[in-house]
């Protein structure tokens, strides 16, 4: 098996809106973690952008990790889900 290849991004840590842009939703009773809504306007407003024109650097970083932010947030609350349904 080939190694994977590691290609490093510029972005802002996602890490950065722990404390402000995210929220726990309960959903069919188990606890979800989500972006909140200004911080998934901010994701749409970008990614439009993006499709229409150059973003800035600082938009680039911004996007780089926000999207991230929303994918580890997509990985745990499908393990949140999983272990509700053993």
């Amino acid at each position: 098996m080939a190694p994977q290849v590691m290609t490093p991004v510029l972005m802002i840590e996602p890490s950065s809106w722990l404390r402000s842009g995210i929220t726990v939703e309960k959903i069919d009773g188990v606890n979800l973690v989500k972006v909140t809504n200004e911080l998934h306007d901010r994701l749409e407003e970008l990614l439009e952008k993006r499709k229409t024109e150059r973003l800035t650097p600082q938009e680039e970083a911004e996007y780089a990790g926000i999207s991230e932010l929303e994918r580890i947030l997509t990985f745990v609350n499908a393990n949140l889900i999983a272990s509700r349904d053993c």
